[in-house]
């Protein structure tokens, strides 16, 4: 399995490419279409247009469209660069695109600001008189939640424009940092993608030497990463002091629709799960290896008995296909579009963005999967995890470009229960014992990578926000919150060596998205409860799934789950999806 055999995207849905003449009579387009909103819709001397249902109604029509035309602009920059990280032309595009985008957004500002203002009782009755206008009551109440967070028109402009210069830049700054680092490995030169991947290597010098390399390479651009994320929490603090949040995780709760004490609830029940959980699996996984302890890079090795083989991409694909057609025949024939046409990009090369992720884009197009696919099992469950969301929001993109996105609560729902779906597909073909066991601890450590990490990484934000504020950390201090924090979730089973100190600085969500983690954890306890609903025969389960999937954003989670007769917000639930987990290594256990 080479590069070369591995397909890569067509974004050619979108444009040509970047000298596509057809950007530039879009972005002209977007600026007329944005002139025009601004001076039918913006509050005149007789008071706010958007009072009148009918007009408010039609408003929202054509910000859609706006946001269609707009979202489609950036997404095709935005994919464009992701691969390219290294190419000085595609990221000139995408800060040309985003500089025009930003600009244009400025201009629409007060109209989230006057939907704010709008007196209940105007809305009440404008859905009571306008069906059409309450297709979209959920889109008016989520923007209506940030009223006592905003600031005046003028400062809000400021805010978006100065972006492209504040936030986006050091965003734009780390990503090409990372991408740009050269790991030494037996006198090669290689990117992040691949070094991670050899900290999962059947060979524990191999991981050893991985290891070694990765914190050299991290070491060596730690003051850039150092000043990134202190400048960055720091930014975040400024901006949460003016609109008058709480604490630093309120923003991200408010966007995501939760209640903080759901989100602090599901976050003490993990904590308080560590001891029967990742400690437990742990010291069983060093008995397994004959070690004492484990090292930190041997978390993710494999058994002595697991097969050392690599997955052929066609053979992963057809793997995924198998399960997803076997739960919802619907389900597969969405996801084969994405292998059908180039609509995921395979490949782990240098200059491409790590990890993995699937963009929405906007409903006119489609949706784009990226991987940094290597062959490994792993790959395989990550494939799952990123065709479920792709599903996800092809299933929702006819709600449009308002109500299509999900917020992060549910967002993960998917893409677990695919991963989920795989697992399960492939244990049931398993002929031994050593078969099963590798595949359950396979299983459970990606589960203790979505719950136990994400959250120990939860606390390491919310630690490293909280000193912010005091003044700036120094690469010492990040390091020691760091492992402190990793030590807690991982416990006495684990070594960590000095050597990992720097792994912080390639957690991308800590500088893309402040406290985006906690949503795994979120998903991955949702769909242990899910699936056990699955399991337990619920009378038109899949059915009742895919209407979760198609509703996209436009019903909040506890409507969503009420159909399975589930409540996030009862204590238990999270217990509920932790014990399954458990369930996994108790099996390990009688193996």
């Amino acid at each position: 399995m080479t590069n070369a055999t591995l397909p890569s995207w067509d974004l050619t849905d979108f444009y040509q490419g970047p000298d596509d003449p057809k950007i530039e009579q879009d972005l002209a387009t977007a600026r007329q279409l944005v002139d025009a909103f601004v001076q039918t819709y913006q509050c005149q001397a007789a008071g706010s247009p958007l009072r009148l249902p009918a007009t408010l109604l039609q408003s929202i029509k054509d910000y859609e469209m706006l946001e269609d035309l707009m979202g489609k602009l950036i997404s095709f920059a935005f994919l464009n660069s992701a691969t390219q990280l290294q190419n000085t032309s595609a990221q000139q595009f995408l800060q040309h695109i985003q500089e025009q985008i930003t600009g244009l957004s400025a201009k629409l500002v007060f109209y989230s600001l006057d939907i704010g203002k709008l007196e209940e009782s105007v809305l009440i009755h404008g859905f009571t008189e306008l069906p059409g206008l309450d297709k979209y009551r959920s889109w008016l109440t989520n923007v209506r939640l940030y009223k006592d967070h905003q600031l005046s028109e003028d400062q809000e402009k400021l805010v978006i424009e100065k972006s492209i210069t504040g936030r986006a830049a050091w965003n734009r700054l780390y990503d090409e940092t990372l991408a740009g680092i050269k790991f030494d490995w037996q006198g090669k030169k290689i990117g992040i993608s691949e070094i991670v991947d050899k900290l999962s290597d059947k060979d524990d010098s191999i991981r050893a030497k991985a290891a070694q390399s990765m914190a050299e390479g991290l070491q060596s651009h730690l003051s850039i990463f150092t000043m990134v994320t202190n400048i960055l929490a720091k930014d975040k603090e400024i901006d949460d002091r003016w609109r008058c949040y709480s604490h630093p995780v309120a923003a991200r709760n408010l966007a995501n629709q939760v209640e903080d004490e759901v989100v602090e609830a599901l976050a003490t029940a993990v904590k308080g799960s560590y001891v029967n959980l990742s400690h437990r699996y742990y010291a069983l996984k060093a008995k397994w290896l004959g070690k004492d302890k484990l090292e930190y890079w041997d978390r993710n090795a494999p058994l002595p008995s697991a097969e050392d083989r690599l997955i052929a991409w066609d053979d992963a694909k057809d793997i995924v296909h198998k399960a997803y057609r076997h739960f919802s025949p619907e389900m597969a024939e969405i996801g084969k579009r994405f292998f059908d046409n180039a609509w995921i990009d395979v490949p782990a090369k240098p200059g491409k963005r790590s990890g993995a992720f699937a963009h929405p884009t906007v409903p006119s197009v489609h949706p784009y999967l990226m991987l940094n696919y290597q062959g490994r099992l792993r790959d395989v469950m990550t494939l799952a995890h990123e065709l479920g969301h792709g599903v996800h929001q092809v299933l929702a993109s006819h709600q449009g470009p308002l109500l299509a996105e999900t917020p992060l609560t549910i967002a993960e729902t998917a893409s677990v229960f695919g991963e989920m779906l795989t697992f399960q597909s492939l244990l049931q073909q398993c002929t031994t014992n050593d078969q099963k066991r590798s595949m359950i601890a396979a299983k459970v450590e990606d589960m203790l990578n979505t719950v136990i990490r994400q959250i120990a990484f939860f606390e390491f934000e919310k630690q490293v926000h909280t000193r912010r504020r005091d003044g700036e950390l120094s690469a010492e201090e990040l390091g020691k919150i760091w492992m402190q924090t990793q030590r807690d979730a991982l416990g006495e089973a684990v070594n960590l060596d000095d050597c990992v100190t720097p792994y912080w600085a390639y957690i991308s969500h800590f500088i893309h998205a402040p406290f985006y983690v906690y949503a795994y954890a979120f998903g991955d306890c949702l769909v242990n409860s899910l699936y056990a609903v699955y399991q337990q025969g619920h009378p038109g389960f899949a059915e009742k799934y895919l209407t979760l999937l198609r509703a996209g954003g436009s019903k909040r989670y506890p409507e969503l789950l009420a159909p399975f007769g589930l409540d996030a917000k009862d204590p238990a639930f999270w217990d509920r999806g932790l014990q399954m987990i458990a369930g996994m290594i108790d099996q390990l256990e009688d193996l």
